[in-house]
């Protein structure tokens, strides 16, 4: 019997909040309403978790970083230190919607930028940790957080191999939960670089880990993609209206974006199927009806002797196939047999 594989997916937030807690929590009650399917009226499940990212900006920029001008529509502040200061939720305020997440049957999933965030962990344990890209070499924090033991999802857009392999050697003195995402850092991501092959070159060469993809192209066609490729967790930022002041907010999806790309994956889920070929129970009904079966050409009186020349294929598919024309041709016709008429049993004799 065939189980359908769920996939992993996880609705980032990051900091499409825009520093406001009532923004996130709007934005994980749209990750968790579940889909419905109209045609066939399917109950499909919603997102499996959202992701928050916690920074600390003592460990995050250069001070010439943090006193730069940062003249953009979307900055929330007169220098970058500012505009990231703006945006940051404190430990009580993450943990707040940790807990509003696992009320509304979520997973709760973050980054933890810098060793200094790792106070937060003392308030609560996130389901998985996650490393952006840009920190899969920053190896003292993969250190730090593998040491939790916490399950850790590494991103690998800034990234190639011998990168990749420095950080699991890291991860792997601690333990070895760890989820591997092909990802490409460019916001949005062109098609030409998104290259989801990268996806089956991770299951090739990283068997023991769970392979996924974290997407930063627009619209929804590489995730549910690279769910047929195989992965197993899709990574997809989320928000409650792409129009929103913020860098992240117009490459993100919003309420029907993410209805229907949790829609097209869950299908998807279903229609993979086995690897075999067989004759599904469902088209019972269109085979009976559609297929052909051997029939008369002409009229065949009873008392004839059948050939191959007697004969045609006609619906509906109840009779002989063409494979079984042994069956027929040299039998003697009990039966007048009606022209253009399937054959049965009953027209011949023994």
């Amino acid at each position: 019997m065939y189980i359908c594989k769920v996939t992993y997916i996880i609705g980032e937030i990051g900091q499409n909040h825009n520093g406001s807690v009532e923004l996130a929590k709007e934005i994980i009650d749209l990750a968790a309403q579940p889909v419905v399917e109209d045609y066939f009226q399917l109950s499909l499940k919603p997102m499996n978790a959202v992701k928050f990212t916690k920074r600390d900006l003592n460990e995050e920029l250069s001070q010439s970083q943090m006193n730069a001008p940062y003249n953009s529509a979307h900055s929330f502040g007169a220098n970058y230190g500012e505009h990231r200061a703006f945006l940051e939720l404190n430990d009580e305020q993450h943990e707040e919607l940790f807990h509003y997440a696992k009320a509304k049957g979520l997973d709760f999933v973050e980054t933890l930028c810098a060793r200094g965030c790792l106070s937060l962990l003392k308030r609560f344990t996130p389901d998985y940790l996650k490393v952006a890209s840009r920190d899969l070499t920053n190896l003292p924090l993969l250190a730090a957080l593998a040491e939790t033991k916490i399950p850790i999802i590494l991103s690998t857009g800034m990234a190639g191999k011998e990168e990749l392999d420095h950080a699991l050697d890291v991860i792997s003195n601690y333990h070895s939960n760890i989820s591997i995402l092909h990802c490409t850092s460019e916001y949005p991501t062109q098609p030409k670089n998104v290259n989801l092959n990268t996806i089956r070159f991770l299951q090739a060469n990283y068997p023991n880990y769970n392979i996924g993809f974290s997407d930063h192209t627009l619209g929804i066609f590489t995730p549910v993609a690279a769910v047929a490729m195989g992965a197993t967790i899709i990574e997809k930022h989320i928000t409650t209206d792409r129009n929103l002041k913020g860098t992240d907010q117009r490459g993100s999806l919003g309420p029907e974006g993410i209805r229907r790309m949790v829609r097209d994956i869950r299908e998807l889920e279903f229609s993979m199927g086995e690897v075999e070929m067989k004759i599904e129970d469902s088209v019972a009904a269109a085979r009976l009806k559609l297929e052909r079966s051997i029939a008369a050409v002409h009229e065949i009186p009873s008392g004839k002797i059948i050939e191959e020349s007697d004969l045609c294929m006609l619906s509906p598919g109840d009779g002989f196939k063409w494979a079984q024309r042994n069956l027929v041709v040299g039998k003697r016709v009990k039966y007048t047999i009606p022209a253009n008429e399937v054959i049965y049993p009953m027209h011949l004799e023994d």
